[in-house]
């Protein structure tokens, strides 16, 4: 099935995502594209694999994206060393532990750049103490390997042993970040390009000043790495595990600039122009912010038309789409107010067709 993955074709494989690009983008005025590629193997952070029970026999299945069938998943080469080797350490382990075997049905795998692991297990069944008592003595075989933590999830139920996170170490240029990433909720997968990603974004806003303003900030993942470059930042997340998260990093990090606030672009557009109060902003005086420069990292579906009205309004735009295509729906109406200073190709998902993409834009 991974007979696409082909790493010493890797550079020619991201050459025809940049041709795409310059194609798909050819009706705007662009710069050159800056590309960030990607380690050919081991890049990927998280995995999950369904479980397959035949007789005495469990191994792990994917399926197929176009022919919906699956196949069998011994070893797994776009994800980290770790994961491959807690991938077959944990069905050795569980093989003979019916407590741990029986009803598994799922396996998902969070890792980091700095050696850590969380194994999340998802069964069909109640999970009882003699699950727990299990899972703790897993967790210490598995200690062999990296240090890890292992979560249980059932129906209406979820069993931590000991921590639901891992700590990520990230470097930027000369400076190291440390961010919690919670298990089930969205991190950047490579994390080899994330740190190329907020690299570039730093070096973009250098000698900018000013405030920031970071839509979608997730855990802050581009906040903390940019907080350097600007007199104050200000975070909006709708998800209430990213701002806890978040307001963890920044501690972890020892910022003192950085503010986030739970609501939606959409909210925050409302709160800025006068037309709610929130009981969320209480402490806030949105009218002190200088609304110079704005970063967004919107999911698949891109900004909808309000958010493109507010981002509109700042002098400097700095964009990292997932979805190109909802991308350049978005350039064509902020091209109206501004121009595209930058633009970069990071290739989070190699041998795939999924592009992520960094845009600066400037107002005219």
């Amino acid at each position: 099935m991974f007979s696409h993955i082909h790493p010493d074709n890797y550079s020619q494989q991201l050459s025809a995502k940049n041709k795409e690009m310059s194609e798909l983008f050819s009706c705007f005025d662009l710069p050159d594209a800056e590309i960030f590629p990607s380690e050919p193997l081991n890049y990927r952070l998280r995995a999950e694999f369904r479980v397959w029970h035949q007789g005495d026999d469990l191994y792990y299945i994917m399926f197929n994206s176009e022919t919906k069938e699956k196949f069998r998943v011994n070893d797994f080469p776009v994800a980290s060393t770790l994961i491959n080797q807690a991938m077959k350490a944990l069905l050795t382990l569980i093989k003979d532990k019916k407590e741990l075997r029986y009803k598994l049905f799922q396996v998902d795998f969070l890792s980091t750049l700095s050696g850590e692991l969380l194994i999340s297990m998802l069964y069909h069944k109640p999970l009882e103490s003699n699950w727990e008592n299990s899972a703790k003595a897993l967790k210490e075989q598995l200690a062999d390997i990296a240090p890890v933590d292992v979560i249980g999830r059932a129906k209406k139920q979820k069993i931590i042993i000991d921590k639901d996170y891992v700590m990520e170490k990230l470097q930027v240029g000369s400076s190291t970040f440390v961010y919690q990433q919670v298990e089930n909720s969205f991190t950047q997968p490579n994390g080899g390009v994330n740190e190329k990603m907020l690299l570039w974004a730093q070096q973009s806003t250098i000698n900018t000043g000013g405030d920031l303003i970071e839509l979608y900030c997730g855990n802050g993942n581009f906040s903390i790495a940019l907080a350097q470059n600007f007199n104050r930042v200000l975070g909006t997340e709708i998800s209430k595990t990213s701002v806890r998260s978040a307001q963890i990093n920044i501690k972890a990090n020892n910022i003192d600039n950085i503010d986030i606030v739970r609501m939606s672009s959409e909210e925050f557009s409302q709160a800025m122009n006068g037309e709610r109060k929130f009981r969320r902003l209480e402490g806030f005086d949105l009218t002190t912010y200088h609304y110079d420069t704005v970063l967004v990292d919107p999911p698949r579906a891109g900004l909808d038309k309000d958010s493109i009205e507010l981002v509109s309004r700042f002098n400097k735009i700095i964009y990292i789409s997932c979805n190109p295509n909802t991308l350049k729906d978005n350039l064509t109406e902020l091209t109206k107010t501004h121009v595209i200073e930058k633009f970069a190709l990071f290739d989070q998902f190699p041998y795939t067709d999924h592009i992520e993409t960094g845009v600066v834009l400037t107002r005219k």
